[in-house]
């Protein structure tokens, strides 16, 4: 039977963690996969990817749970693969219909509150970088496309490795807010960078799950996965 592997960062402070909710994710997705297997390892838990594809001898395409094709995706990946013919798909941050999920998820919170999303504010919080231009420049094409959609009164994006900041992009959002975060999973950055940042702009709007942790999330993989499978 045709099997697909997820591959994330994970956490290098605590491997075992993210090894365990990334395979808590491939249960959830494999619900949705018409009988393919789906397995899961991050890259950084030692030796996880070798043993992931040593038990799964019959993985064909591995899904990147990353927000940009940035060097993880296109070359540390691809070199702990080595000869081992596999199809890397497109990171989960690139999949065109991200914002739509994302625009639905803001606009039922929204809703939630009663706030119409003509006085709506979004944060966008994101890693960024301080090295490369594309983490940025995906972000932002992420925001404009989640803007289109949502028609609300402004989206600000601020980031944890570059300017703006996550905590200037807050200080400029109104009563009815929202924060994004635009990272594939939980970690230091969502649980650390991102609130106290909040904290410290006195943000008092309301702080979303990270888009990875969407309940629609596995569903959206699974289609990625599945389509990919099925033209093998």
């Amino acid at each position: 039977m045709p099997q697909a592997l997820i591959v994330a960062h994970g956490q290098p402070s605590s491997p075992d963690q993210a090894e365990t909710a990334l395979a808590q994710l491939a249960g959830q997705v494999q619900k949705y996969t018409k009988g393919y297997e789906i397995g899961s390892a991050t890259l950084a838990a030692p030796s996880a990817l070798e043993a992931a594809l040593a038990t799964s001898p019959n993985v064909e395409v591995i899904y990147p749970l990353f927000m940009t094709k940035g060097w993880f995706v296109t070359q540390a990946l691809p070199k702990r693969l080595g000869d081992t013919p596999i199809q890397i798909l497109d990171p989960f941050g690139l999949d065109p219909a991200l914002p739509r999920l994302a625009a639905d998820a803001v606009q039922a919170l929204a809703n939630q509150k009663g706030w119409p999303l003509e006085d709506l504010d979004v944060v966008l919080a994101a890693h960024g970088s301080g090295r490369s231009r594309n983490p940025a420049t995906v972000t932002r094409d992420f925001g404009h496309a989640l803007q289109a959609q949502l028609a609300c009164k402004d989206l600000i994006v601020g980031f944890v490795e570059e300017d703006p900041s996550i905590e200037s992009a807050a200080r400029t959002a109104g009563e009815h807010a929202i924060c994004l975060p635009f990272f594939a999973a939980q970690g230091g950055h969502a649980d650390d960078d991102v609130p106290n940042a909040l904290r410290s702009a006195n943000f008092q709007g309301e702080h979303m799950p990270v888009l990875g942790a969407l309940s629609t999330v596995p569903e959206l993989i699974a289609q990625s996965i599945v389509k990919a499978l099925d033209l093998l």
